[in-house]
């Protein structure tokens, strides 16, 4: 035991990660004909540690493409979204001290996977993709052994030497010397 030490490091001591399928319902001015297109943009995000649980607050615009009027006219219906996901993290380290840092990391931007036009005629259904996750970045413990002797690692390389002599000395001496 007498050859172990303790070192406060800080390093990933909790992660989680969650993928959300959602459907939003927005309901734009006209009834629509058809969806001619549909994105999702202008995705902003807050995090913020509840006991076992990230929790976070996001946004996101989805605009809309859509025709209207039996197909005679087009418009871009646009609404601001927001949404609520909980990720649950898994430990491996429990915290030593209260300051943490959380990273929220985004692998799927929200994204657009269905857009429909609801049974009534007035409203879309837009299938909304996203996938977050979460780090607890914290100060940990590791232990180490430490060797009681000197150590010395080996390298391998080659020996060289140079000449301290100035480049024309050298060039004279070649001249001299060789027939070349």
């Amino acid at each position: 035991m007498k050859n172990l030490r303790q070192i406060v490091t800080k390093a990933v001591i909790a992660k989680g990660k969650k993928r959300t399928e959602s459907n939003v319902s927005l309901k734009p001015p006209n009834n629509p004909s058809s969806i001619l297109g549909c994105w999702v943009i202008n995705h902003t995000h807050q995090a913020k540690k509840v006991g076992g649980y990230i929790e976070i607050n996001g946004k996101f615009d989805v605009n809309v493409w859509y025709s209207h009027h039996d197909h005679s006219k087009t418009s871009v219906y646009s609404e601001s979204v927001p949404y609520k996901d909980r990720i649950k993290l898994h430990y491996r380290d429990e915290p030593t001290s209260g300051q943490e840092e959380i990273i929220v990391s985004v692998v799927q931007h929200p994204n657009c996977t269905e857009a429909l036009i609801s049974e009534c005629g007035e409203k879309f259904i837009i299938k909304v993709e996203r996938e977050l996750v979460a780090e607890i970045v914290g100060e940990t413990k590791v232990c180490i052994t430490v060797h009681p002797h000197q150590f010395e690692e080996e390298w391998s390389f080659k020996e060289e030497s140079s000449s301290h002599e100035p480049e024309n000395i050298q060039q004279e001496k070649k001249g001299k010397d060789s027939p070349f």
